[in-house]
């Protein structure tokens, strides 16, 4: 059977279905919230950058203090979520977030922004792994691929974050803005948490197969969670170097207006927005590792036209296509990688992937130094396309 398209097994013993669906709808809210509450933080950037007087080079290294946050704290989150269980660690989680994004716009000096922003990345990186792991044990309880629908509602949760952001940025301060943020999120915190809390995670009967988390993990497991996790940085990298270079690439080499070249990570977005929320009912007609295949394949192809085309709207096509391309490849890898190896497996996965992510804005930036911009943004669909080979080459390999 398929590395990619084995599922999980189902407790006898564990949450009834109605339990199980009132935990989906918690964890997509959680999901949701994650994306919410970031993109807030992102839109104000600018006015946050302003306050504390930092130069484009200051801001660079103090943004570096989510990122550093977020990869030390996946790791640990994992074995937290080991010894107490992921759904605590994702209560606790949702709790801090909202309380650390209050704190950027109270710093006045570059320095105090890196310092707080390495909490914030704390934060966002330990929800990130502990929600993820909740879901997979949620996905083998129900027997369906629904992984893309969670990262469908951190999509959504940013499309609205970010668009709330931009309606009130002009009449409310950062730290009004924020603080308002941290209310909401605390709230929804509050109202959802005792689903987590009082809902235990799924396991798997005697005899059966044991899922996520609880065998061994050999040799040849880490060796497949690296795999998964390879193909988490490959499309990470496509969205980290899209979300900081598509606009310029649009503005500055195909002479787009500034509103048009503005769309172009919308679409993108949009796109993979809406391919995750057919990504459910796609996995169940493809299978996973088909997904990754056609997916990697066809980012690939969107991103040579994005990075290629002669004119912004077949470019804006372009980035459209690798969006829906790219949309259920990281979740799906997420999840195959917390199937094998439970919370150590998200998180080693979601470190990689997040290293993607990092790596995707600088290399384009050097590769852009060297070649040009739209021969850098045609590294995006190589690695797609490694993503692609990756889950061909491991299509019949057995699971563990």
């Amino acid at each position: 059977m398929s590395l990619l398209n084995k599922l999980g097994t189902v407790s006898a013993d564990g949450p009834r279905p109605a339990s199980l669906t009132r935990l989906r709808v918690a964890l997509t809210v959680f999901f949701a919230l994650d994306g919410f509450v970031f993109a807030g933080w992102v839109v104000r950037i600018p006015a946050i950058k302003e306050q504390t007087g930092a130069s484009a080079s200051q801001l660079g290294l103090a943004l570096l203090g989510v990122s550093a946050g977020a990869v030390v704290t996946m790791m640990l989150t994992g074995r937290l979520c080991r010894r107490f269980g992921s759904h605590a660690v994702t209560v606790a989680c949702g709790v801090l977030l909202p309380l650390t994004v209050l704190l950027p716009p109270l710093t006045h000096s570059p320095l105090a922004l890196g310092l707080v922003l390495l909490a914030f990345g704390a934060a966002y990186g330990g929800i990130n792994v502990a929600m993820n792991s909740a879901a997979v044990d949620l996905v083998a309880a129900l027997r369906r691929p629904v992984m893309p629908s969670f990262h469908a509602a951190f999509s959504l949760g940013g499309m609205v974050g970010s668009g709330l952001g931009g309606l009130v940025a002009a009449h409310l301060s950062p730290t009004r803005h924020l603080l308002g943020i941290t209310v909401i999120g605390l709230v929804v915190t509050a109202v959802t948490a005792p689903t987590l809390l009082r809902t235990p995670a799924p396991r798997p009967p005697e005899g059966i197969r044991t899922p996520a988390g609880s065998r061994p993990i050999d040799r040849r497991v880490r060796g497949l969670v690296l795999v998964f996790g390879l193909i988490a940085l490959c499309t990470a990298y496509g969205e980290g170097a899209l979300a900081d270079w598509s606009a310029l690439h649009m503005e500055q080499d195909l002479h787009a207006h500034p509103g048009v070249a503005a769309a172009s990570y919308s679409c993108f977005a949009f796109a993979m927005t809406i391919g995750r929320l057919s990504g459910t009912s796609l996995l169940e007609r493809l299978g996973r590792a088909r997904t990754v295949v056609f997916g990697g394949a066809t980012g690939a192809a969107g991103m040579l036209l994005g990075s290629l085309a002669p004119w912004a709207w077949l470019a804006l096509v372009g980035f459209a296509i690798t969006g829906l391309g790219l949309a259920n490849i990281f979740p799906v890898a997420v999840e195959r990688a917390g199937a094998l190896a439970g919370p150590t497996g998200v998180a080693a996965a979601s470190t990689l992937g997040y290293g993607g992510m990092l790596l995707g804005p600088p290399a384009i930036g050097f590769m852009a130094d060297w070649f040009s911009l739209p021969a850098a943004l045609t590294s995006v669909a190589l690695l797609a396309a490694v993503a692609a080979t990756i889950g061909f080459a491991t299509r019949r390999s057995a699971t563990v």
